[in-house]
């Protein structure tokens, strides 16, 4: 007999990938030059020659046995070690290799800290706007996704509506910064706010709260923008990072979760994320991955082109009349859908919601009349807004300018 909820779950595609398989169609059939494509969060900067350099060198003097081997279950020692003297340089923090366990990308890390900080019938909250994947991430856990609403002002976290939603079923709470959608990177202030609220609610509960953060854009914030680790402020907490934007690797599955050696049960936690892949059927990243990052390990792609872009863009839409938070980092941004017939789309204000406009429509009339690809927010329950991803060449961007100025006025 099959499972029927895997089953009932076919019919619900990624809103995202509709998008975009709609404009792969449309290229096909009318042309590449038909389509700008703003859908999905693909890296448009290549890898830096190093690694491929490194990849090299390994494959071609590398003992072959050990680079197509199979890894040990926690990872290589070697690997872990430069990550932990990585984030010990950078962040002031002070990890070990035991505290580090290779993932298969950020998905991965976030799948396997989930599941060692929670149970059947725990709550996890996080934040809207918010990757839509954290809602098979946690319920696949058998604890259950709770989202505290936007703040849609600022996109910072609405500490009004998060306080009434956390209580003693509360095991852990999910953030994601620099963000996807939004572009907002939480400031030190946020950081601090947040990890005070969780320590008196600790105290009041008699429980952990673990804080679980999703980093894979902590490397794309613009010039003079203010960007906290989180960890630093918070000791129950677990980084769940990827290589994927910064190297420009998504395809290579490459990330990793960090432990917080000051959280509870610290020394444990990576051995249970082991005990767990036993479960997932994770066996981590390829040895070939671990040991390439090992030689690039604080570089990064040639990064400069996405905050380019974003200030293109959002110049261009604000002079248009779009209403858009300024993204601070990523490849996004998450601008309003227009409707110069609203009373509040000169300001963000505390947004009625039920009076924005519906994104689906604006975002499909735009898809269809002209070619304009973007992503309705409201999978990302942010209603009545649009996700751009910005991870395209400048030239797109500057061609698709006059098609974001007659779409505003759908």
């Amino acid at each position: 007999m099959v499972n029927e909820f895997y089953k009932e779950m076919t019919g619900k595609e990624s809103v995202i990938r509709q998008f975009f398989d709609f404009a792969r169609a449309r290229a096909a059939e009318k042309g590449p030059d038909s389509v700008f494509n703003f859908s999905i969060g693909n890296p448009s900067v290549p890898a830096p020659d190093s690694f491929r350099d490194a990849i090299i060198d390994i494959t071609e003097k590398g003992d072959p046995v050990k680079i197509h081997g199979y890894s040990p279950t926690l990872g290589q020692d070697s690997t872990k070690k430069c990550i932990a003297d990585s984030l010990n340089r950078r962040f002031g923090m002070n990890y070990e290799a035991k505290h580090i366990f290779p993932t298969s990308g950020a998905a991965g890390a976030l799948s396997h800290a989930l599941r060692v900080v929670t149970k059947p019938g725990d709550t996890v909250l996080t934040f809207a706007p918010y990757f839509p994947e954290y809602g098979p991430y946690v319920n696949g856990t058998g604890a259950e996704l709770k989202v505290v609403p936007a703040d849609y002002d600022t996109f910072q976290i609405n500490f009004e509506k998060f306080e009434e939603m956390l209580n003693e079923n509360v095991s852990a709470v999910l953030i994601n910064s620099p963000n996807n959608p939004s572009g907002i990177v939480y400031t030190t202030e946020t950081i601090q706010r947040l990890a005070d609220i969780l320590m008196a609610k600790q105290n009041e509960y008699g429980h952990e709260i673990f804080l679980i953060t999703d980093e894979p854009y902590r490397e794309i914030v613009f010039e003079g923008v203010d960007s906290p680790f989180p960890s630093k402020f918070y000791d129950n907490s677990i980084c769940c990072y990827s290589f994927s934007k910064s190297l420009s690797l998504p395809g290579e599955r490459i990330g990793y979760m960090a432990v917080n050696p000051a959280a509870k049960d610290a020394d444990y936690l990576v051995p249970m994320a082991g005990q767990v892949s036993r479960f997932t059927g994770h066996n981590c990243p390829t040895a070939l991955m671990q040991l390439a990052i090992e030689r690039v390990i604080d570089e990064t792609s040639d990064l400069s082109i996405y905050e380019r872009n974003a200030k293109l863009l959002y110049d261009a839409l604000t002079e248009i009349g779009y209403k858009v938070v300024k993204p601070l980092g990523t490849f996004y941004m998450m601008p309003r859908v227009p409707d110069r017939n609203a009373s509040d789309n000169g300001s963000t204000g505390n947004t009625d919601v039920s009076t924005l406009r519906d994104a689906n429509e604006w975002c499909w009339k735009a898809a269809r009349e002209l070619g304009l690809i973007t992503v309705p927010g409201d999978s990302f329950q942010c209603p009545g807004h649009f996700r751009i991803s910005y991870c395209v060449p400048t030239e797109m961007i500057e061609k698709a300018i006059p098609l974001f100025k007659e779409a505003y006025n759908f």
